[in-house]
């Protein structure tokens, strides 16, 4: 790959102190690619070799890098010089990097910049964490309703510099309300002195500052579009979100999912960065939750402790289908979770997905039991492979449906499905599962013989 090799070649010349070649490097490797070497340097390394680098240049890799590398290259620079990079960020970058900082040092920045800008800063960093408003850009191009196509492209030559995308041209009225929105595409083919009123498209696909993030990323998934405006809530345009945006809400919401999954807490900033007290603080509680609830498990055991004394052979199997009960369950739920995240499944669907579900855990109960039941034979004889072929088709149905019906049950409770992790899951079946093995051998094994 291009980027391997230029990463190469510049990891040799900064060990030769090469400037020449560090710098030429430097400007051949892309902006995002760059960034990504630096996350793997240190905060001085990486400050010496930006500076190498044009202010606006050095603005755009710095708005890839992830917010702890960016707050510890803020610590670095002064306050001019930090203003001079913030003056140089895209507006949803910038505001994002604000609310990184201590008070004193947002108040120096905001003292540096100009008027419009300062409180474009203001309000696009005042909005709350998670919404549409607090990834929104206020870099876009808008053109009056009255316009002729002739004047709305001579507007975009003038905004394009600044603004994120021109792909997509909103077009406003009197009171600054969307009135319709066009492609560039639209006005290139248009004639000159036609009316962008006559060619904008009147049904516009907007959403309010409130809305969270990850609905954001849907409706521009939905839509296929290039970007979202975003409204005040009165069809006032103050924003929108491009679609590289909602993939960034993408990726960080699937990686939330993924940790909660893994019964993980939330990690602000990147794992490389956390320390160690945090990564211990997000894990701990789940671990120590779930091993108070496995008790349970063991307080079934002892109840079942004569039945398990006078048929040792019943404890070769017990691993085998605690294990099978929890998989069966994770996978359920994993589906489920999925399903409901994507909007692919929704509440009134449980019924329906319920009895599918009972039907493919019996295949699978069937099919497992079978597999089993052999091995039971040999071991302990025909009663054990009964137990044994028994509990697995008991213990895979009921994990299955554990593990299908808790991401419902959560959901209804406004809880987070995602919650309902492989860890609770596995946990929850093993104390059925336990109940579910030693009931079945007990009963068959010491039923009085004719």
């Amino acid at each position: 790959m291009k980027y391997d090799h230029l990463a190469a070649s510049l990891r040799s010349a900064m060990a030769r102190e090469d400037q020449t070649a560090i710098g030429k490097l430097l400007h051949d490797m892309q902006d995002a690619d760059l960034a990504d070497f630096l996350s793997n340097e240190d905060a001085d390394t990486t400050l010496a070799l930006l500076n190498q680098l044009p202010l606006n240049e050095r603005a755009d890799v710095f708005g890839y890098l992830d917010a702890d590398a960016q707050l510890a290259l803020s610590r670095l620079l002064d306050d001019r010089e930090l203003a001079q990079l913030v003056d140089q960020m895209d507006a949803d970058e910038r505001a994002d990097l604000f609310n990184l900082l201590s008070t004193g040092r947002q108040q120096a920045i905001l003292r540096s910049l100009a008027q419009e800008e300062r409180e474009d800063l203001r309000r696009l960093s005042s909005y709350a964490e998670g919404t549409a408003g607090a990834i929104m850009t206020s870099d876009y191009v808008v053109v009056p309703a009255d316009a002729s196509v002739d004047d709305a492209l001579q507007i975009i030559r003038t905004s394009a510099p600044d603004a994120e995308t021109i792909y997509q041209i909103y077009v406003l009225d009197e009171q600054q309300r969307i009135a319709g929105v066009l492609s560039l595409r639209d006005l290139i083919l248009a004639a000159p002195q036609k009316a962008v009123s006559k060619i904008m498209a009147q049904e516009v696909i907007s959403t309010p500052v409130e809305t969270p993030q990850e609905e954001v990323a849907k409706l521009i998934a939905r839509y296929d579009l290039l970007a979202l405006p975003i409204t005040n809530g009165g069809d006032r345009l103050v924003g929108i979100v491009t679609y590289d945006d909602a993939m960034d809400v993408v990726e960080e919401e699937t990686t939330e999912d993924i940790h909660k999954g893994g019964t993980i807490g939330k990690l602000d900033g990147s794992l490389r960065g956390a320390s160690l007290f945090t990564l211990y603080r997000k894990r701990v509680g789940w671990l120590v939750l779930l091993a108070f609830a496995n008790i349970i498990s063991g307080a079934g055991i002892a109840y079942y402790e004569d039945t398990i004394a006078t048929y040792v052979v019943l404890v070769f199997f017990f691993p085998l289908l605690m294990a099978s009960g929890g998989n069966a369950g994770a996978q359920a739920a994993t589906l489920m979770v999925r399903g409901l995240a994507t909007g692919d499944v929704h509440l009134r669907d449980w019924g329906k997905l319920l009895g599918k579900e009972l039907l493919v855990a019996g295949a699978l109960g069937l099919t497992m039991s079978a597999a089993i039941a052999s091995i039971g034979a040999v071991r302990g004889g025909s009663d054990v492979a009964l137990v044994v072929a028994l509990s697995m088709f008991v213990i895979v149905i009921l994990g299955s449906l554990i593990g299908m019906c808790l991401p419902f049950i959560l959901n209804r409770l406004k809880l987070d499905p995602a919650t309902a992790s492989a860890p609770l899951v596995t946990t929850i079946a093993d104390v059925t599962g336990v109940i579910v093995y030693f009931s079945i051998a007990t009963a068959i094994l010491t039923m009085p013989t004719a």
